[in-house]
């Protein structure tokens, strides 16, 4: 639980810059003596710039009746939810005058929310949906959508790459920024509508340290630590701890299992050459979700249960059609070293070396609620559906070197605001394919167009964990993907005078893609070796108008693009979109916006219209040849407005409301003007608290999603069509708060207060979905020492 009350502690006796006057001498009596006993310092900063107290007192005079000088404390004032400037150095202006959308989303708000993952975090801003994907791919990690665009691969982590199907935790993160739009010239390759960064937590001066302890219903448990020490006047070690394991609410069987650490050590810091070393492991053993059948639901329609109108009952949405021996294990390791060196005032240069390795071995077991076994058609209890155990060994690798210089110039009478960088990067994925070993002493013989296999099936409402063992073991399938990049890039914001700026910068890329496969074991499927290389030119051009100090009005315009082979897949069939010969998807956008700080600029108001297109889709013309063009164009557009910050001191909120049109402008005419699918025209957030007297806090939130297309198509259903699309769903969340002395708060999350049942992902083919989560209850202890 976040709180804006500051505690200062002098020399000769104890403050509070916004305590309530309501509490007790003896209250704070007994605070003090804690405090003393734990020895805190007389001078502190908090982690996240929050109070730093400064007692500078002058030698006392020896009897001679002088008066002492005077006593200063200072302290910085909490700016809760207000979104900081984002941690690139690629940015060098105020948020308020950066002409692009960005949300930044602040640890207070994590806290507040007990929101532990990035899928969590995310839900704080509009525009963003989830995917559950197809063969276990995309069910396990942060596949995001944002404004109707696939954006997995476009998650960095103080501006790296972080690539792999994983979900990454919060525990070591001090802020998650969402940068919307275009931005190859900030990041090279990536979605058209933009990137997520997450800022990690770095030693800071001073000793401040926390933990908490959560547990909930569902088996719910959960203890980390965040210890940052002094070593001396300019440097200081830190270390985050997280300890997880858990149920899922209304999941029966699922669980979340993890740990990690992240220890880093600062020297110079306050002074001009500053260098960080940082680390993180991360360890998950998860029992994954597969899903549930669609059947039942509204939409869904099967041929073969015509009789009783196409469907069936719903399935019990704990049932678990897994193996409790499916899994989902991950080990990532990244170690981290920053330079930081201030060579004049205004002049600063930066280095980031990164190393970092993620191992995920999965097997995930999927239900197909098309493939339906009805001995009696008449009663569902004898209903079986077709289920496949699948999996993969999947190993990310990355190594980059970031070089960043920026410098406060004035050239030709006017103020320039330069930043310019080399960046070095490449990323390996190794993964091998594994299969279930189906045969006749665990699956059922099937035979479809004359040919014999075996399948696993389980009872659709009564299903078995414990039924016969099916294992998954390696195919022999196993492709390796490498992409190694080097790009330059310089950015500039020129005030014209008080009222314009005008901020542009360009970025040149050299990138190289290599790829290589093998085909599963007695498959007579030719290996695959080949490459691809070529030159992004990207770039963004922006106009500020500023009619006061805290508000300003822009235009902006930017571009993107995506090479073949940048997901780690080259293709040597040439009506494929990622054949080394074809060109890159290029996106640009155009946008319209205004950002204004109120109330003191400790609330920031954001208003803007935006235009992305994306072209060189690859589409088929003709069904019948499969001859492909790459000509395809789709289209997002649309308005965003939101809020971050405090309205009082007391008074915490962020959230955003976004509306988007999608359409599929150029493409096959069964297509044309179809929607873009998982882009809901509307979706809103919002969350708020409010700190009472007596160190109580109340707070609240709601999350809607409009209804999300599955299929691009605009063709009429047909009857033999099943779940189209997902339905829209409307949220409630809440938390209580209680402060029980400076050191010792007590939070109680209550998520999904209406018991709202929705489907939080659906897979592409419409079989699956992942329910999101019941009501469910976290009660946390925070403590800080």
């Amino acid at each position: 639980m976040a709180h804006n009350t500051t505690y200062i502690k002098s020399r000769k006796h104890l403050t509070t810059t916004t305590r309530q006057a309501s509490l007790t001498t003896l209250a704070t009596a007994t605070s003090a003596a804690a405090l003393l006993a734990l020895g805190l310092p007389a001078q502190a900063q908090t982690a996240g710039g929050g109070a730093q107290a400064t007692t500078p007192t002058a030698a006392a005079p020896a009897a001679t009746g002088a008066t002492l000088k005077e006593v200063k404390v200072e302290s910085a004032r909490d700016t809760g939810y207000q979104p900081g400037a984002p941690s690139s150095p690629k940015y060098t202006q105020p948020l308020v005058d950066t002409p692009q959308t960005i949300t930044v989303i602040r640890k207070e708000v994590l806290q507040d929310q007990a929101a532990t993952t990035l899928t969590d975090a995310l839900r704080n801003t509009p525009g963003i949906t989830f995917q559950l994907g197809e063969n276990g791919n995309t069910a396990t990690g942060d596949a995001v959508f944002l404004r109707g665009y696939d954006t997995q691969g476009s998650i960095f982590v103080d501006g790296v790459r972080d690539v792999g199907s994983i979900a990454r935790d919060m525990f070591n993160i001090e802020q998650v920024e969402v940068i919307k739009g275009p931005a190859g010239a900030d990041i090279g390759r990536g979605a058209p509508t933009g990137y997520i960064n997450l800022s990690s937590k770095q030693p800071v001066r001073g000793d401040v340290s926390s933990a908490s302890l959560s547990v909930g219903t569902d088996d719910q448990k959960r203890v980390t630590a965040d210890i940052n020490r002094a070593l001396g006047e300019t440097s200081a070690v830190r270390l985050n701890l997280m300890a997880q394991n858990s149920g899922t609410p209304g999941r029966d069987y699922v669980r979340n299992q993890r740990w990690g650490f992240a220890p880093s050590v600062a020297f110079g810091l306050g002074t001009d050459t500053r260098t960080t070393l940082q680390y993180l492991h991360m360890d998950q053993s998860n029992r994954p979700d597969g899903g549930l059948p669609t059947t039942g639901l509204a939409g869904y329609y099967l041929a073969q249960l015509a009789a009783r109108g196409g469907t069936g009952p719903r399935a019990d949405t704990s049932n678990y059609y897994g193996w409790l021996s499916d899994h989902d294990d991950v080990k990532a390791d990244q170690l981290t070293a920053r330079f930081e060196r201030d060579l004049a005032p205004g002049v600063t240069l930066r280095n980031l070396t990164r190393w970092g390795r993620s191992t995920q071995d999965l097997v995930l077991t999927a239900p197909f609620s098309s493939s339906l076994v009805t001995p009696n058609l008449n009663d569902p209890a004898t209903w079986s559906m077709r289920v496949l155990p699948q999996g993969k060994h999947q190993r990310n690798t990355v190594l980059a070197n970031q070089t960043n210089l920026t410098a406060d110039l004035d050239v030709g009478g006017l103020k320039h605001n330069v930043t310019a960088g080399l960046e070095l990067g490449r990323e390996e994925q190794v993964t091998r394919a594994r299969a279930a070993a189906i045969d006749a002493s665990n699956g059922v013989r099937v035979v479809s167009n004359g040919t014999a296999s075996y399948q696993s099936f389980v009872n659709l409402y009564n299903p078995d964990p414990n039924r016969a063992f099916v294992p998954v073991v390696d195919s022999g399938a196993r492709t390796e993907g490498k992409v190694s990049t080097a790009a330059l890039y310089a950015f500039d914001t020129v005030e014209l005078n008080r009222q314009w700026q005008l901020n542009g910068g360009l970025r040149y890329e050299h990138y190289r893609t290599d790829f290589h496969s093998v085909a599963a074991t007695g498959t007579t499927t030719a290996p695959v070796d080949t490459d691809g290389s070529g030159n992004l030119f990207t770039g963004k051009l922006g106009l500020v108008y500023k009619p006061a100090d805290n508000g300003s009005i822009y235009a902006a315009y930017a571009t993107s693009a995506k090479p073949p082979g940048s997901d780690f897949a080259l293709s040597t069939v040439d009506a494929n979109i990622n054949h080394p010969n074809r060109d890159p998807q290029k996106a640009r956008t155009a946008e319209l916006g205004t950002k204004w700080e109120v109330l003191n600029r400790q609330l920031t108001l954001t208003a803007a219209a935006f235009r992305t297109e994306n072209r060189n889709e690859q589409v088929v013309v003709d069904a019948t040849t499969n001859e492909t063009l790459q000509f395809g164009k789709t289209r997002v557009q649309g308005l965003e407005l939101s809020a971050a910050g405090q309205i009082t001191p007391a008074w915490q909120v962020i959230g955003g409301v976004a509306r988007i049109d999608t359409k599929i402008v150029e493409g096959p005419s069964t297509q044309n003007l179809a929607v873009i699918r998982y882009s809901p025209k509307l979706t809103a957030t919002l969350w708020t608290t409010y700190r009472l007297p007596m160190g109580l806090t109340v707070g609240g939130g709601v999350r809607y999603v409009d209804t999300q297309m599955r299929s691009t198509s605009n063709a009429a259903i047909t009857a033999t069509s099943f779940f189209p699309q997902v339905p829209s769903y409307t949220v409630f969340d809440a938390m209580l708060g209680y402060e029980v002395n400076r050191n010792v708060s007590l939070q109680l999350n209550v998520f999904n207060l209406a018991d709202k049942f929705y489907l939080a992902r659906v897979n592409n083919a419409g079989n699956r979905y992942l329910l999101g989560a019941p009501r469910s209850a976290l009660l946390t202890a925070n403590v800080k020492f």
